[in-house]
Formats: C-alpha cells, structure tokens, sequence
C-alpha cells in the first residue's frame, strides 16, 4: 500500500517513482526529472463542491466535528466548505481528494 505522504495514483507508478528516486539519489536524474516524476505519479488534486464534501462526510459515517479532527481542521471551516463558503486548498484538499478516492481510512 502506498505511504501517506505520497499516495500514488497506482501501484506501477509507485514502483516507478521508487526506481526514479533510487537514480536520483545515484545522480542518474536531475532535481528536474525527479519533480516530474513527483507530478507524474502521485495523486492529482482538484477542486470539490460542497456537495462533494458532505459526500464524503456522509460515507464515512462521520458528523462535522469528528471529520474536522480527521482533517485536522476546525468544524467550523469543515462546515463552511460544504456551505461554499470557503474553499479547501493546500493539505487539505490532498487529504479530501485521498479520501474521496480510496475512503477515510486513507488519511486515518
């Protein structure tokens, strides 16, 4: 299973960025490659709707507060995003696109 902290889009391009970051700790790729195989390879992150959010929530049998703690975020930003308030950016996006994607026990 891949790691937390760099979830990949499937096991083939997790071998595949291992091999790459084997060369580039040999030298064989530059810091360049490397970051190209980093976007290459790990999970793209997109923007989610309010809906998509709640959804998430929702199947994960979880109310705001507790999945606010699994994002370890406040309820009341978790309840702004699904009101569209506010948008999610950053981290935590990565961990709702994880969680949308594989389920919450990804980011657990």
């Amino acid at each position: 299973m891949a790691s937390l902290k760099t979830p990949y889009r499937s096991d083939a391009l997790r071998s595949a960025h291992r091999i790459a970051k084997d060369l580039h700790a040999g030298g064989a790729i530059d810091k360049a490659t490397m970051r190209r195989f980093d976007l290459s390879c790990l999970t793209p992150v997109e923007e989610l709707e309010p809906e998509a959010i709640r959804a998430i929530r929702e199947t994960a049998q979880m109310s705001q507060a507790i999945f606010a703690r699994a994002l370890n975020v406040t309820t009341s930003l978790v309840s702004k995003w699904e009101r569209g308030e506010k948008k999610p950016g950053g981290p935590s996006l990565k961990l709702l696109a994880l969680a949308s994607r594989k389920g919450i026990d990804a980011i657990l």
